[in-house]
């Protein structure tokens, strides 16, 4: 079986209910999008746009799609995080606010919804975990959970998507009294509390895994990779991050979720933070370091896994880094080349898919060991703000979010 293949088969196989979850990142938050029959060479202007929708909010998170329906936040107001459902005509079918903005740091919303179960689950700026019906845009409960359980948030405040686990929503609190908490996610009561291991929450979100048929939650404090076992919540190990954190800038901000192979973790962040490979005993109980790669260490666009490498950008400075793969087995760097600048990947169909973050710069690129290799490329130039919100593939369309602006593309054969 190929490794793009069992990727994508391990998590389906744990997938908990897969069919009815749609998540941040595709198939198991690992930027896999279960698309067939897509473009392999775009057209000299890029693909077909189908439709532009103006007005669903300032914000960097992505849309998803569930039934033939988009759901996206963003803030309309102020200080008020909002939840929208568009059809895919671009008709408004509800607005429902669900939390406290975050004001102190590039404001607009960070969080991308989850859904499970006719339910989308998201989380404010402010740490305000809110459960909504897909349908009506009824909110069913709320919790501040950061507030309630005395957590602490990074300096720009709460991206996560929350995590669903079989009848439970797991949530990053941080702070020194817990690191995460489950909550039922039909009603928003308690489940269970894992001890805290200091750190505020990071910007990264949570990831599930099944390791050897034990579900293990992997989450990121600004101290610390974290094995949570998803069934009671005991923390199983935990190895610490920020003695990587050398640069003067972005100490503690573990942006990306990590990837999960073969008994395998790979973790990465910007800031000259190396790129960290590790490996998973047997039980799932500990991990030991394999490999620590410097070229490689991605700020916030998230990385791939396809064919036994990995692909990312890397991080020069805020405004600046090149596109690098690296291989999966040796943490030996492929190659390390220049396109416009640093940003978000994801892949579908066997190609990769790059929104780089300054000018707007959507690429369609060729997986290879030799070196980047982009079969056309496309401009946005609608919306305003960094193009940080990560890119999305639903039904051969890909969903490109610029500020208070969503496009929809043709990249069906």
């Amino acid at each position: 079986m190929k490794p793009t293949l069992t990727l994508i088969a391990i998590f389906v196989a744990f997938n908990l209910c897969a069919q009815d979850l749609i998540e941040f990142r595709g198939i198991g938050r690992s930027g896999h999008y279960p698309e067939t029959s897509l473009l392999k060479q775009w057209p000299e202007n890029g693909p077909e746009l189908l439709l532009k929708i103006e007005g669903v909010g300032k914000g960097y998170s992505t849309p998803i799609v569930v039934n033939q329906t988009i759901y996206v936040t963003g803030i309309k107001t102020d200080t008020t995080d909002m939840l929208s459902a568009f059809s895919l005509k671009g008709e408004l079918l509800w607005d429902t606010p669900y939390g406290r903005s975050w004001t102190r740091s590039y404001t607009d919303s960070r969080s991308t919804p989850t859904y499970s179960d006719g339910k989308l689950y998201v989380s404010s700026g402010t740490g305000q975990l809110s459960c909504i019906d897909a349908q009506t845009g009824k909110l069913i409960w709320k919790v501040d959970a950061v507030e309630k359980y005395g957590g602490e948030i990074h300096r720009h405040g709460d991206a996560e998507a929350p995590l669903v686990v079989h009848n439970m929503v797991a949530y990053m609190v941080g702070g020194e009294k817990n690191t995460m908490v489950a909550f039922n996610k039909n009603n928003g009561e308690e489940i269970w509390q894992s001890k805290s291991l200091g750190g505020a929450k990071s910007y990264a979100s949570p990831t599930l895994i099944q390791h050897n048929n034990r579900p293990i939650i992997l989450a990121q404090t600004t101290d610390n990779l974290i094995g949570i076992d998803a069934r009671n919540g005991t923390t199983l190990w935990n190895y610490n991050l920020i003695q990587y954190h050398t640069s003067r800038q972005g100490v503690g901000g573990n942006t990306n979720p990590p990837l999960y192979h073969n008994g395998e973790i790979f973790v990465t962040s910007g800031y000259d933070h190396p790129g960290l490979m590790f490996s998973l005993s047997e039980d799932g109980n500990t991990i030991r370091l394999k490999w620590q790669n410097d070229t490689l260490d991605n700020h916030h666009g998230g990385v791939v896994l396809l064919n036994g490498n990995i692909y990312g950008a890397n991080w020069q400075h805020n405004s600046r880094g090149k596109w690098v793969s690296l291989n999966w087995e040796t943490g030996k760097a492929n190659w390390e080349n220049e396109y416009e600048n640093k940003g978000s990947i994801i892949t579908a169909d066997n190609m990769l898919y790059l929104y780089e973050e300054k000018r707007g710069n959507v690429a369609l690129v060729e997986p290879s060991t030799e070196a980047l290799k982009i079969k056309g490329s496309f401009v946005i130039n609608d919306g305003a703000g960094p193009h940080w919100a990560h890119p999305a593939i639903y039904d051969g369309k890909l969903f490109i979010r610029h500020g208070d602006v969503l496009l929809i593309y043709n990249i069906r054969e």
